[in-house]
């Protein structure tokens, strides 16, 4: 009773209408600014932080925390129209969500990640307002082992992402790892595979290996083989979902939400780790997973939702253990110590104002993304109208800024435009660059715990068998291991696997046949010509 009574002062909080001015401001900045490819949250909170100086804590907070998950919605938009991922966890929503744009269901793709992210976001709110303090304790028991557990268990599911064969897909995460340990040891502080470039020594950034291998490398091929990089001027009739396509996605979006919760709690965790987990577990579970990476609506509502809602949780072990669990979270951990607020166990009893005005104002912050942005879905989709003349070098231009802008560094451009290069001979090889990419994110992070535990254990690998929850992990990670290859085996005709989905990927002219759902038919959202037929492609 005491929780509804704290949780009621704290929408009254949330509610005043200097505060409802700063979450609808933070929402629209986060939106907008997600909007630019390279930018995102930890960069426009970064910037704005000086600004929050002169105001109330809560009012603060709810501000910057409004431009936190605004611009994990924002980031969503170029990875759907244009395959441009502004960050990691962006990566994923283009496997489906560009896709889906390119058959013309560019306004459904955007709904349903607007949905998503708002069920995904509401459920992880309404987690950190009822079980902040149990997870709490929960998330303070997870350490290096377990973390290394969950990585190892992403990197596994790697090998489902793709579309490919799996020897493929390994090879590239294989290649993903690889150059992931470019820099500096990050233990021992000694170069590795610099070649004694001062430029390498700081590693290669996300961003411009993201931005080459999708965008640049997109567009390189698309021009050589002619073919506009939009869709046609059709008109966008429904950005909701129907019926049908609400049954195919509800359960996705349900799991998802779960998984992102609980992934997002975990210090390290964060919207990378659990777009993965979610997108390869609803692979592996769907009964067309030969859909994914072709336009599959569950694999694209699972990333969205995953990511909304480890971004919300997140805010669990920041409020109450003060441990930020990434660098946005560290960020705001600095605008509350700035604020002479320190996060912690404390924080309900000495700022109860702050600590439960910032979650009612994510509960308003999450309902004001959803009614935003809905109704924006039509302008954003008109982008995919521009001709392909026009658009190409407008993408190019943004990208490069959007890279440089990161570490304004023209090194990360020219890493770009390499990355543009590969990309480019991975597409015309017919390889899926999502393993590579993932590779590359989930590689380093689980270097590092990994590296960590062996020092908490003397290098004893029974530390693993003395934590409950990493050996929970790994023994799921071998469960799934044997279950996948028992089942290559039964398949008939086929030994070792070409992965869940053995077909190339499409190219852009075989996907850019709108799908009839867009809205020619009924709800039932099946391609139907009407008469029983597939309906005719469009003509180049």
């Amino acid at each position: 009773m005491e929780l509804l009574t704290n949780l009621g002062d704290g929408f009254a909080v949330a509610f005043s209408p200097m505060n409802l001015i700063y979450v609808t401001l933070g929402v629209l900045i986060g939106t907008v600014i997600g909007l630019l490819p390279g930018l995102g949250a930890t960069a426009a909170i970064a910037i704005l932080l000086p600004l929050t100086f002169s105001l109330e804590p809560a009012t603060a907070i709810i501000m910057l925390a409004g431009i936190y998950y605004g611009s994990m919605y924002g980031g969503r938009v170029p990875s759907i129209l244009l395959r441009l991922p502004g960050d990691a966890s962006s990566v994923i929503t283009t496997l489906d969500g560009y896709p889906l744009a390119r058959q013309g269901k560019a306004g459904v793709a955007l709904g349903i990640t607007a949905i998503g992210s708002f069920i995904g976001g509401t459920i992880a709110i309404i987690g950190l307002t009822f079980l902040a303090p149990l997870l709490a304790k929960y998330a303070a028991k997870v350490g290096a082992p377990e973390l290394f557990a969950l990585t190892l268990f992403g990197i596994i599911m790697i090998g489902f992402v793709g579309s490919g064969s799996r020897l493929k897909s390994m090879s590239l995460a294989g290649l993903g790892l690889l150059v992931a340990a470019i820099g500096t040891d990050p233990m021992a502080g000694t170069p590795r595979l610099t070649f004694g470039s001062v430029d390498l020594s700081a590693g290669i950034d996300i961003v411009p290996v993201a931005v080459g291998l999708f965008g640049l490398g997109e567009i390189f091929y698309t021009m050589e083989k002619k073919r506009a990089a939009t869709t046609t001027a059709q008109p966008i009739r429904r950005i909701l979902p129907n019926r049908a396509e609400w049954l195919q996605t509800r359960w996705a979006i349900l799991r998802a939400s779960v998984l992102g919760f609980f992934v997002g709690i975990l210090p390290g965790g964060g919207g990378a780790i659990s777009s993965v987990l979610s997108y390869g577990v609803e692979k592996r579970i769907s009964k067309h997973p030969e859909k994914f990476g072709k336009g599959a609506l569950e694999g694209l509502a699972a990333t969205e939702t995953a990511d909304n809602a480890s971004s919300n949780s997140a805010f669990i072990p920041l409020l109450t253990l003060g441990v930020p669990p990434n660098a946005v979270m560290a960020l705001l951990f600095g605008a509350l110590l700035m604020q002479n607020v320190t996060p912690g166990p404390q924080l309900i009893n000495t700022h109860p104002e702050v600590f439960f005005g910032v979650i009612a104002s994510m509960y308003i912050g999450n309902a004001l993304l959803l009614l935003l942005n809905l109704p924006l879905i039509r302008v954003f989709v008109l982008i995919l109208k521009i001709p392909a003349s026009i658009l190409n070098p407008i993408i190019v231009t943004v990208a490069f800024l959007g890279v440089y802008a990161v570490n304004s560094s023209m090194f990360d451009v020219v890493v770009c435009i390499v990355f543009g290069i590969i990309g480019y001979l991975l597409k015309k090889l017919q390889f899926d660059m999502a393993p590579f990419i993932l590779a590359f994110v989930l590689g380093p992070i689980m270097e590092v715990e990994f590296r960590r535990t062996m020092t908490l254990s003397d290098g004893s690998l029974s530390i693993f068998f003395d934590r409950p929850v990493a050996l929970g992990i790994l023994l799921t990670v071998t469960l799934f291991v044997v279950l996948s290859l028992v089942a290559s085996f039964r398949r008939p005709g086929k030994g070792l696997p070409p992965a869940i989905a053995v077909a190339p990927p499409v190219s852009a002219a075989q996907s850019a046949a709108p799908e009839s759902a867009e809205g020619s038919h009924g709800s039932g959202g099946e391609e139907s010509t009407g008469t029983g037929q597939k309906p005719p492609s469009r003509p180049e």
